[in-house]
Parts: structure tokens; sequence; C-alpha cells
């Protein structure tokens, strides 16, 4: 039997058993769990050490990109009312560069800036609400939002703003950042069978307990009936999903999702109900993940194509979920019937 993984609506992970040397370490992090799985024997005390490097790497992330620590960069930038430079870690401005970098080639369907909009709508860490804001309040909040007006210059390293409010929450990139930081710090130990997952983004390398690939299961995007869409086995991958179907309020009829286009300021309102993005990156697979649902089934679908990403779309139909796979997924499916 293989090392059995499902995501969960792109936030929920679950392991099945497995054989031959294998070991899991996890704890918590960025407000959800961490789970480290490694596929070869390794003694207990190399162990130990080795999960005192990776909550060093994680703690390291958060320091410098969380929104909920006051003292990390990301909430010192926010606080801060300048627009000068700002000095922050090479780290923290990497991430905010290549953001920024998936933002461009989205047309901002992907923003780091986006979180006045969450709040606004309910999504946030502000109390919920159960009726949409008022057209002018959602313009108010368009007037601190929008990646043009954020910069980097990691030669410094430094980052930025061109409104004194503007609003940097890097929520949508970081936990598959720090992914990828984590698998980065398993090679470097010479590490080379894992999965590594933060909050429904994972990475894996190798193979499993059993000497095959790892098996990841991704869910129908339902809230209702839950089901496995389709299973893949995959070495040397990244993968993440996004949706929109977990967190919404309706009113009047109609649904109202957390899935915001920093564009136009509201909820999207098209039939794609989720993404599953593949690649060499956590980081780049959980940005494009969230672009691509921004963007909907046709013009994410038609970007995906364009810029060869591995991705699965989710669409809602009369009839359940129909999926439907760009050509560099179909080339990397390599799922059980």
């Amino acid at each position: 039997m293989h090392s059995c993984f499902m995501i969960l609506a792109a936030v929920l992970l679950a392991a099945c058993g497995d054989r031959g040397p294998s070991y899991e370490l996890s704890g918590a992090t960025m407000g959800t769990r961490y789970s480290v799985k490694v596929a070869q024997a390794m003694p207990g005390p190399v162990r130990e050490r080795l999960q005192r490097e990776i909550e060093l790497v994680l703690e390291d992330v958060e320091n410098g990109m969380s929104t909920w620590l006051v003292h990390s960069e990301v909430s010192k930038f926010n606080a801060s009312r300048s627009t000068e430079w700002f000095e922050v870690s090479e780290g923290t401005c990497r991430a905010v560069e290549e953001a920024n970098g998936v933002s461009r080639l989205s047309g901002g369907a992907f923003d780091v800036t986006v979180g006045p909009l969450v709040n606004l709508w309910g999504f946030g860490p502000d109390p919920a609400r159960g009726e949409p804001p008022a057209q002018s309040e959602i313009d108010a909040a368009l007037e601190r939002v929008g990646y043009q007006r954020l910069h980097s210059d990691c030669g410094q390293p430094a980052l930025r703003k061109d409104v004194p409010d503007l609003y940097v929450d890097l929520s949508g990139y970081a936990k598959g950042l720090a992914v990828d930081r984590v698998a980065h710090r398993l090679e470097s130990r010479d590490i080379h069978r894992y999965l590594v997952e933060i909050g429904g983004e994972l990475r894996l390398r190798g193979l499993d307990a059993d000497g095959e690939p790892w098996s990841v299961a991704i869910e129908t995007a339902s809230d209702t009936r839950p089901a496995v869409l389709l299973t893949l086995s995959l070495s040397d991958m990244a993968v993440a999903t996004s949706g929109d179907y977990r967190n919404f309020f309706e009113y009047e009829g109609r649904r109202y999702s957390h899935a915001i286009d920093p564009r136009t300021g509201r909820p999207t309102a098209h039939k794609l109900a989720a993404v599953t993005v593949l690649g060499p990156s956590a980081a780049l697979a959980d940005a494009w993940a969230t672009a691509l649902l921004v963007l909907g089934p046709d013009e994410g679908f038609d970007l995906a194509v364009r810029e060869q990403i591995p991705a699965a779309f989710q669409l809602r139909t009369n009839d359940g979920f129909r999926e439907q796979l760009t050509p560099e997924f179909i080339a990397l499916d390599n799922r059980r019937p």
C-alpha cells in the first residue's frame, strides 16, 4: 500500500498507512499544521535535530511574512506610513518580487495587496458580514490595493509603497514558500525521499516507503458531498489547490465567496470552483492556483496554456463537476485507474 494523501479543499492532508523506513515530523505553524514525512531511515537524534531545524526555518518565514505577528517585517512595513524604501531581509524581498511577477503575468488577478478588500468582504480578521459592502466602500478599498503600488529592490534589500496605507498580505504565497524552504533544508541534509505539507500546500520528492511515487488525491470542489476527483502518482513535484467553495456567505439568493478579484474589488462570479497547480515550486504553485481561480474557466485556462502551467480546473455544471486539464497537466498525470 502506498502512502496516500488527499487534499481536502486545499487545506487538509490526510495520510494512510505505509511500510518500510518512514517517519513523520509535525507541529503547529502559520495558524495551521505542518507535516514532514520522510521515507528513509534516520537515527532518532538526527530526527530530533532535523525537527528543530525545520521549526527554525518556519519561524524565520513567520518573522518575515506573517501578518499575525506584529513584529514581523511585513507587519512593520504595513504599519509604516512612509513611502520611502523600507529595509527588509533578502528572503522577504525576494518573496514580494516573485509574487509581483505572478501579478504582472496574471494582469493583477493575484495581488498580495488585496487584504483591504478581503477584510471589507468579511473574509479576513475583521468580523464576518452577511451582506455585500456598498460600492463606495469597495471603491475606497481599491484606492489602497494594487501590486503596481508595491516595489522591491532586493539589491538593498528593501520594499517601498506608493500610498502610505498599502497593506501587504503574503498568505497566498508564504505557506508555499515555507514548504519550499523546508524542502531545501531536507535536501541539504541528504534527505531525498519526503513529502512536506503546510496548510494543504505540499511538495514531494523521490519515492514513498514502498518505493512508489507518492499518491496525491484531489477532492471534488463540493461543500456538501466531497469525493475524490482524481488521484495522481507524483515525484519531484509541488502541488497547490485554490477553491471558492469552503468560505462564502449568501445574500438574497446569491453566493459571495472569499475569492476576491483584486481588479474589480468583488468576489468572483463564474463557474470555476477550484484549480490545482503542479510545479517545481510550492510558492509559485500556490500563487498561480489563486490567480487562475480568480481569472476563471476561460481567461484562466487560456493563460495556463499560454504559460505552460500544469493545471486542473474544476468547473461547476448542472450535472456536478467537470474537469478541464491543461496539456502540461495531462503530460504529468500518472493517476491510477
